[in-house]
């Protein structure tokens, strides 16, 4: 959205990067989002009539439901089985810890299909990262002789001094560790990130590379500079791999498992907010229990400042 665009140009000047990951299935490569380059690759159809075509026959040739009630089911009826199990099954058990058909089929949805020659992952119009990472927009946010910042502090230690009086509250940590886990802890998945430099100018030539199957205990592998176009230190090079885990109190809580059971222990958790502590407004991933994209971060970041606050 343009006003989301408009508004972090103040703190950051942006690149023109477009998120164009690609995946590493037993050594064949494959674009992402699911687009035409894909299905070239896969089958070597050339017209977006072939490519549905194709997911058409596969789709037939297994018995689905005319709904949907799983992952896999739903992903077979969006992209066939050839894309679904290189592309989309070990991957996805990988990242959430439990079988394709365990979980709900909503997750799948927000993954982009095309019948275009189109590697951008969004549609956004405005795209780009900050030259010089993210760091810079939150030292100017809080440059400012109104702005107290605590560090090293565990605010639930401190919790009930500003609730005690009346003041009002941005919590954006996990709502159930808020309440001591009350009513039973939410569910997440975790991360681990191993960090190399390699002594290479260029290791895997994208930013972005997803290892689908399941032999790699990783799902993907960042090299940073490409994110700057390849800018840094020739010789080197810095990646990251990322290594999906289960979660347990204690740990970096990253992806929500959003399913029924959460989003109904979650729902009790916003109810007991609102009838005990109504002065606090509980925000971002953990506070509300939500995937976020950056732009998704900073819009309801800026929808809680209206709605509270005001203009």
């Amino acid at each position: 959205m343009k006003n989301i665009w408009d508004y972090v140009q103040q703190f950051a000047e942006f690149n023109q990067y477009i998120n164009s990951p690609i995946a590493n299935y037993h050594g064949e490569i494959y674009n992402l989002p699911f687009n035409m380059n894909t299905f070239n690759k896969l089958w070597g159809v050339i017209t977006p009539d072939e490519a549905k075509a194709k997911i058409e026959e596969q789709k037939n040739a297994v018995s689905l439901t005319s709904k949907p009630t799983n992952l896999e089911e739903q992903a077979i009826s969006l992209i066939g089985t050839d894309v679904y199990e290189k592309l989309v099954k070990s991957y996805t058990e990988k990242q959430w810890g439990r079988s394709a058909t365990k979980l709900p089929s909503f997750i799948i949805r927000r993954l982009p299909v095309r019948f275009t020659y189109d590697n951008n992952y969004f549609n956004d119009p405005y795209q780009g990262i900050p030259i010089g990472g993210y760091t810079q927009i939150i030292e100017k946010l809080l440059d400012s002789s109104l702005i107290n910042v605590k560090t090293n502090i565990d605010y639930l230690e401190h919790r009930d001094e500003g609730i005690e009086h009346g003041a009002k509250v941005i919590y954006t940590g996990m709502i159930d560790q808020f309440f001591d886990y009350k009513l039973g802890a939410l569910e997440y998945r975790s991360l681990k990130f191993e960090t190399e430099v390699r002594n290479v100018d260029n290791y895997q030539g994208n930013a972005v590379v997803n290892y689908t199957d399941a032999d790699h205990p990783y799902t993907r592998i960042i090299e940073h500079k490409h994110f700057e176009f390849g800018k840094g230190n020739k010789g080197k090079t810095v990646i990251t791999y990322e290594y999906p885990q289960a979660w347990h109190q204690g740990d970096e809580p990253y992806y929500p498992i959003n399913d029924q059971q959460n989003r109904s222990l979650y729902k009790k958790y916003t109810d007991l907010a609102k009838s005990k502590v109504p002065n606090v407004v509980f925000g971002g991933r953990l506070g509300q229990y939500r995937y976020y994209n950056m732009d998704q971060t900073i819009m309801a970041a800026l929808q809680v400042v209206h709605r509270e606050f005001g203009d």
